[in-house]
């Protein structure tokens, strides 16, 4: 959950690369995208586990944090794992999704869109502003 505590790290970098023209952007894309993925699949697999570590003293998550996550999964559901995007809330919801015991494979398709949609929108957004300036 180390996005959470430095977010936009990935997008600055992934960014950086793209404008500098010297690498296959498909392959930028492609590689931001599964690392980014990856990191979910994570935290999932992290909060499937959760429960015979949490209440283990040295356990470092703290519960309200755990709570506010579960909360946000169950208000909205499936479709916030469509914002496991988004710095500071998309760790929470995709570890509550995994303490939720939510289906893997349905959670993986909703990660991967709402991780390459972002991507996507740096993508263009980066492209647009190469052939602006």
């Amino acid at each position: 959950m180390v996005a959470t505590i430095i977010p936009f790290g990935s997008e600055l970098y992934f960014a950086s690369l793209l404008s500098l023209d010297k690498y296959n952007n498909l392959l930028l894309l492609i590689s931001a995208s599964i690392g980014n993925i990856l990191g979910s699949v994570f935290n999932w697999l992290c909060g499937y586990y959760v429960n015979y570590f949490i209440k283990k003293p040295w356990f470092p998550i703290k519960k309200n944090k755990i709570q506010k996550g579960t909360e946000l999964f169950n208000k909205y559901g499936k479709w916030s794992l469509l914002l496991s995007w988004v710095p500071f809330i998309g760790d929470p919801i995709t570890f509550a999704a995994g303490i939720l015991r939510y289906s893997f494979l349905p959670f993986l398709i909703l990660v991967s869109i709402g991780k390459v949609g972002r991507y996507l929108v740096i993508y263009f957004s980066i492209l647009w502003a190469i052939n602006i300036f």
